[in-house]
């Protein structure tokens, strides 16, 4: 079986660490969130600093290199991609080389919700739980907004070129539903 990297990205509370904790339970596949990395960052250093950044990419990309050359069966990421920023393209476009020039396959999920139920979402137990970053609910929030305010955080319909591609508004979704619709799709 070919190792497969499932990429969940989409804006900040849409459920990326839900859906993938979720599908984490139903293939086996290993989560890593990407507040997993800055959590660890967090107590040193800010992840809007420099310091902060380099250390998160490497912690990361030490993950994905150990993963892509591992007996494991794939590895599940997720990740704020800003679509107007050649960096996060450029990003993207790395972290899929690694695990592509082992043979392993890579999977795009993109999730898109409303913003008022990623507001509500930024502030669950479950998040705060695992985002301590977050539990700043005003900072949280201003956050959320900002981004949404300056970047895009979803794509343009066809501009993901990629065979193994699903976009899913999770708004009326459960995390498990989606993780099976997944699931089935990649035939994880």
């Amino acid at each position: 079986m070919k190792m497969k990297f499932i990429l969940i990205f989409g804006p900040q509370a849409v459920g990326k660490m839900t859906v993938g904790q979720e599908l984490e339970k139903i293939t086996g596949l290993k989560l890593f969130h990407n507040h997993m990395s800055i959590e660890m960052v967090a107590p040193f250093f800010s992840y809007g600093t420099a310091p902060g950044k380099r250390l998160v990419k490497l912690f990361r990309q030490a993950i994905f290199e150990e993963v892509a050359n591992s007996d494991l069966d794939g590895l599940i990421f997720t990740y704020l991609w800003s679509f107007d920023r050649q960096a996060d393209w450029d990003y993207v476009e790395s972290v899929c080389r690694i695990f592509e020039s082992k043979g392993g396959i890579v999977c795009f999920v993109e999730l898109e919700a409303e913003l008022e139920l990623r507001l509500e979402r930024n502030k669950s137990p479950h998040r705060l739980l695992h985002k301590p970053t977050k539990r700043n609910i005003e900072f949280s929030e201003n956050d959320l907004i900002s981004k949404m305010e300056n970047n895009r955080l979803n794509s343009y319909d066809g501009e993901i070129k990629r065979e193994n591609y699903m976009r899913i508004n999770n708004s009326t979704l459960s995390p498990d539903m989606v993780a099976s619709m997944i699931k089935q799709r990649f035939d994880l």
